[in-house]
């Protein structure tokens, strides 16, 4: 099965590096990474072209003119940029743990997306990571359970592994909570509801939820990767959540219908 890994990112090299280390470090090496730039400065295509050089995987950089945030916009893009099966979304403030891959290609299931979860680090923490360059994606479960003490993180349950089985889909319509930081799915069915809906584009917020609906709109099962895939976010200031209303206005619209295709999607770039 090919992989491609899309990473939504924006201005925020020193972040992106410790998740490129950590896509570096993977235990399963065969898959494809493309970094979804909504329009960084020059130092984000440079870093990327650096650990191209020294990455055993393709990496390609995608990018465009920086008019606010349109995060939807370059993971379509980055969709259309590959003809892998299957399609992990994540950001580039969460650091993959070291089976992050490998896990999102054992849970990966016909007529399923998958939806992860994930370690909120403490400013702190996250400053002194990217400070010292330190190795989180290698980290040993004794060293987050120390960190978990300190109170530099949020929680250590998404670091334990459960195996794949039915319990994984007792609520394949569960919208709430799916995140594009731990997400995938089978590329046909993004691109069956046309990627993501660009209508949110300028605005923060809701954007996954709206894929998730589609998706299940569609007859596509959440399957629950919890316990399974875990990646370790940044700290990072609140986003701006000017215009979040109008997005939840389109989001209520589509939970009224049994819409499960992007109004502005994926297939103009195709």
């Amino acid at each position: 099965m090919q992989i491609a890994v899309v990473i939504a990112t924006y201005n925020r090299p020193d972040a992106l590096a410790a998740l490129l280390e950590g896509y570096l470090h993977q235990d399963a090496g065969d898959f494809e990474l493309i970094v979804a730039d909504d329009g960084s400065k020059d130092d984000v295509r440079l870093l990327t072209e650096d650990y191209a050089r020294r990455a055993p995987f393709p990496v390609t950089h995608l990018w465009h003119e920086d008019r606010g945030f349109r995060a939807a916009v370059m993971r379509n893009r980055g969709l259309a940029a590959t003809q892998a099966e299957y399609v992990i979304y994540t950001d580039a403030d969460c650091v993959p743990a070291p089976d992050f891959v490998r896990r999102h290609r054992m849970l990966a299931e016909s007529g399923c997306f998958l939806s992860g979860n994930r370690v909120l680090l403490s400013e702190a923490l996250t400053q002194r990571a990217l400070r010292e360059h330190l190795p989180l994606h290698g980290w040993s479960f004794a060293q987050w359970t120390a960190a978990r003490l300190r109170g530099e993180i949020n929680r250590l349950l998404p670091l334990l592994r459960l195996p794949d089985g039915a319990f994984r889909l007792r609520t394949p319509e569960r919208w709430e909570g799916v995140k594009t930081c731990n997400f995938s799915a089978w590329r046909a069915d993004l691109l069956r509801v046309n990627g993501f809906d660009e209508a949110y584009a300028g605005r923060w917020g809701l954007e996954d939820s709206d894929l998730a609906i589609r998706l299940i709109h569609a007859g596509v099962k959440h399957k629950n990767a919890r316990f399974g895939a875990s990646v370790f976010h940044l700290w990072h200031r609140e986003a701006d959540k000017r215009g979040f209303d109008e997005n939840q206005r389109l989001l209520d619209e589509l939970i009224a219908s049994r819409r499960f295709r992007a109004q502005l999607g994926v297939d103009q770039y195709l």
